[in-house]
């Protein structure tokens, strides 16, 4: 192995690992942009549409931007309250159900006396010390929500304002990157990427967000129909949690399960709000998406897995959200350069076929 090949495996090692670190401390400036850049290639048809029809860019810009805000303020006038109260309330549901549980089975108590037991036979008849008892406040939640929510909004009002200028530059980037490349068949096929990322990518988020608007309004009306209380906090949680591949359907049946355990008279009732809202997502995963989406969509369903966690473990919740459209453009840009086929290849699943290209799939 020459000099050059030893030194440039333990390269890749470091700048990974920095890259990794990067990601980690610079998560509050980075999330907002990522999502800025994901509404600009979302916007971007529309915006070349309106140019076309003779609309300034900047008007254009203030446009979109405003509906953002728009949206952003109706979402808060609306569903802060319940969402805000759903979470709130967790606590006291989960005591509800413990006391519920041990009411109806004894498992709890039966479970509590073996322990006491054991201890008092460890324990014997030696001297007893003070126990510690943590004091949780009742209002906790709230303190914690309250305190997150500034950061939250004014990460939000920052990607938006950056989404502004983003559209108001209209293809400034790309035309400064395509006049920094040497050769007329680089420039060309540079084009081709970002018009590809822009496809792909607007027409999976614009679906992914039409697609699951129609599935909370759909749990919301499953959930009054079983007399679920926040019938509204659970659709707009069903919206939101269907952006995070493979948890988000689990995590929203059971929290809509508990809530039902808690407020409805029977356990089965939970049983089948929790099977309810399975179904619902099911039908949405297996035959809504895949018919308007996965043609467009040919990831490797591990790989995808490991891209979540991973973003999950650097930027939490949005991290699950950011990571499939992450992935789908690293697959694009892989498909589209010819050094970097066999890993495209390899994040694709069974259908890709080897350096297939991503407008092809498209």
């Amino acid at each position: 192995m020459s000099a050059e090949k030893r030194i440039y495996v333990p390269l890749i090692g470091i700048f990974l690992v920095l890259l990794g670190a990067a990601l980690v401390e610079a998560a509050n400036f980075l999330i907002p942009v990522t999502a800025a850049l994901l509404s600009y290639f979302v916007f971007s048809r529309p915006r070349r549409a309106l140019e076309r029809m003779g609309l300034p860019s900047m008007v254009i810009a203030a446009l979109f931007t405003s509906i953002l805000f728009v949206g952003v303020g109706i979402a808060i006038a609306w569903f802060a309250e319940p969402v805000a109260n759903l979470i709130d309330d967790m606590p006291r549901l989960m005591r509800e159900m413990q006391y519920k549980l041990g009411e109806s089975t004894g498992a709890l108590a039966k479970v509590n006396d073996a322990a006491k037991a054991i201890d008092d036979a460890v324990g014997g008849g030696g001297e007893k010390t003070a126990m510690e008892v943590e004091v949780v406040s009742e209002t906790s939640t709230s303190v914690t929500i309250l305190t997150m929510a500034p950061r939250v909004l004014s990460q939000v009002i920052f990607a938006i304002f950056l989404t502004f200028f983003l559209i108001g530059s209209g293809d400034f980037f790309t035309k400064r990157m395509v006049e920094s490349l040497p050769k007329l068949k680089d420039k060309r096929h540079a084009v081709e990427i970002v018009k590809t990322i822009e496809d792909r990518l607007g027409r999976y988020l614009g679906g992914i967000a039409i697609i699951n608007a129609g599935l909370g309004l759909s749990i919301g009306a499953a959930m009054f129909a079983w007399g679920v209380p926040n019938a509204i906090a659970l659709g707009v949680m069903g919206f939101a949690l269907n952006f995070v591949p493979f948890l988000g359907a689990v995590a929203g049946a059971c929290v809509a399960a508990l809530v039902a355990f808690v407020s409805l008279d029977t356990g089965w009732e939970a049983v089948g709000v929790f099977a309810t809202y399975m179904a619902l997502t099911s039908i949405e995963g297996q035959i809504v998406t895949p018919l308007a989406i996965s043609r467009r969509m040919q990831l490797n369903t591990p790989i995808l897995f490991l891209v979540v966690a991973f973003f999950a473990y650097i930027w939490s919740v949005v991290g699950m959200v950011v990571a499939v459209p992450i992935l789908i453009v690293t697959k694009i840009v892989c498909d589209e350069i010819e050094g970097l086929h066999a890993l495209g290849h390899f994040l694709g699943d069974a259908s890709d076929r080897p350096n297939s290209k991503a407008r092809t799939a498209a």
